[in-house]
């Protein structure tokens, strides 16, 4: 059966959503679980951007192994030799360059005649091929580009050692019909393209990112560059999730599959969902909280009979654990690696005890602890370095016709510092206090809060965004108290404001 490949762009496209930043320690995470996913190629980043993001792709580059390592780069001297320096350390690497084909982008951005953005993409598949054997060549903007144009393009880059050719849809114009067109075209009038790889990138402006990247297979694409959770610029990417599972459950109809082990998606999505700061809504397919759930009387009646009635896939086969009461005040430090172990929770055996006596203390505040509670408070643990905020202690003091007053202790490596904010709620008064801590005081942009798990003990999860003059990050804090949970959520972007990466720059024009 037809291989198709994973292309995962998390680190690179995904981070470009707004407010989405990680920095190199969480990149490297999520790098190690895209390795556990098994997709084929992994883009670590964009390392002309910024230092970080250079110093996260090298990182990335030595210590990941598995997935070929691709970084991207504009079609420019300066721009190829950075990610050749960065992905020095790859065993397998990959250099992504990129041009401009459309019209309106060679008018207006570039200001570059046919000719001379034929010369330059030329110029950087040769170029990079000094670095590597393995170049990716994108002309951005694809489904906007002129038929004739972009057939020339492709054969040419092809001639100069391009091995794989991405066929984009940047800003998510292609419908799928169109873009399946366009890829058969291609093949029709570029024969060359039948000894290279045909990628296909598409954005979901329309909705119709995934669709396309469909289509682009049914068509003879032979890789599809996607994200976790469909993270990404304006509405993002086609979902790396929705892809694989749409090509499994489907093989009947698609005739090919992909060497991704679906089992780890759950695990991965909460992974990225978590470090990104981006919540994955509740009726989003695949990963989403309600894409196995059933309400409805006669959807109930069918999964009880048989599970096929309503699922055409199983909570199991991507990894969707099963919610059991295991874990009481009474279990023990080998109920709990078991349980980490069953949950597929990546704990260093030096932090077990550390997570046992946290959930030790759960339970003495719940009657039941779920798998839920189990991965919030995983996942929820900072790892903090000697620079990053750390909430100690936080007590509240509120009534009807009384101002509220938080007070607040904070630690900073060895470090700890006391204040006390009044506001206009309990939670208004914990950040006044925290700012004063921090002397940050950033916009709150958003706040949501849900319950992880049900009843009146549940844990909640805050998710906000905070913007501080021309950043703007997420945070996510848990806990059974939503006042500490918001206490974390907020100081979780507080320090992603005071030492995460920041997007200024070349990144903007890496919109592939």
């Amino acid at each position: 059966m037809r291989k198709v490949s994973i292309f995962d762009t998390t680190l690179r496209d995904g981070e470009q959503a707004p407010g989405a930043s990680m920095n190199a320690r969480e990149k490297l995470e999520v790098a190690r679980q895209l390795a556990r996913l098994n997709v084929d190629a992994l883009e670590a980043g964009f390392p002309i951007s910024s230092r970080g993001d250079f110093d996260s792709v090298r990182e990335v580059a030595r210590e990941v192994r598995g997935p070929v390592i691709a970084a991207l780069a504009r079609a420019n001297k300066g721009d190829i030799e950075c990610a050749g320096d960065a992905l020095r350390p790859a065993r397998r690497k990959r250099i992504h360059t990129f041009i401009a084909t459309s019209d309106i982008h060679m008018e207006k951005k570039l200001k570059k005649s046919p000719n001379e953005v034929l010369q330059l993409a030329v110029a950087a598949v040769k170029l990079a091929r000094e670095f590597t054997e393995d170049v990716e060549f994108s002309p951005e903007d694809a489904t906007r580009t002129r038929p004739d144009f972009l057939a020339k393009v492709v054969r040419e880059v092809i001639k100069a050692g391009a091995g794989t050719i991405n066929v984009t849809d940047t800003v998510g114009y292609g419908t799928p019909s169109e873009f399946g067109r366009m890829i058969k075209g291609l093949y029709v009038r570029v024969p060359a393209l039948r000894r290279a790889t045909v990628s296909v990138h598409c954005h979901n402006d329309l909705g119709l990112a995934v669709a396309g990247s469909l289509a682009g297979v049914e068509a003879g694409a032979g890789q599809v560059e996607c994200t976790i959770n469909g993270i990404g610029e304006r509405a993002g990417n086609a979902s790396l999730e929705e892809v694989v599972m749409a090509l499994k459950t489907r093989r009947d109809y698609y005739g090919c599959e992909t060497r991704i082990v679906t089992e780890e998606i759950w695990r991965t999505s909460r992974l990225v969902s978590r470090l990104a700061g981006v919540p994955v809504q509740p009726n989003k397919a695949i990963v989403g909280a309600n894409a196995f759930a059933h309400e409805a009387g006669i959807h109930q009646h069918g999964v009880i009979m048989d599970r096929a009635t309503y699922e055409i896939m199983t909570p199991e086969s991507v990894g969707v654990p099963e919610s059991r009461l295991v874990l009481g005040k009474h279990s023990g430090r080998h109920m709990v690696r078991k349980k980490l172990e069953e949950l597929g929770l990546d704990v260093p055996e030096g932090e077990v005890d550390r997570i046992y006596t946290a959930l030790m203390a759960l339970a003495d505040r719940k009657k039941y602890v779920y798998d839920e509670d189990v991965i919030a408070l995983v996942e929820g643990s900072t790892g903090a370095s000697a620079d990053v905020w750390v909430l100690e202690d936080l007590a509240i003091s509120t009534g009807r016709g009384k101002t509220p007053t938080a007070t607040v202790r904070l630690r900073k490596g060895r470090r700890i510092a006391k204040s006390a904010g009044r506001g206009d709620g309990p939670v208004d008064a914990t950040y006044r206090a925290i700012d004063r801590l921090t002397r940050l005081k950033p916009e709150l942009v958003d706040y949501a809060l849900r319950a992880i798990t049900s009843g009146k003990d549940a844990q909640g999860e805050v998710t906000l965004r905070l913007r501080a003059g021309s950043r703007e990050v997420s945070g996510r804090g848990a806990s059974t108290d939503i006042i500490e949970a918001s206490a974390k959520a907020y100081l979780n972007g507080v320090n992603r404001l005071l030492h995460g990466p920041a997007k200024v720059g070349p990144r903007i024009l890496g919109r592939v």
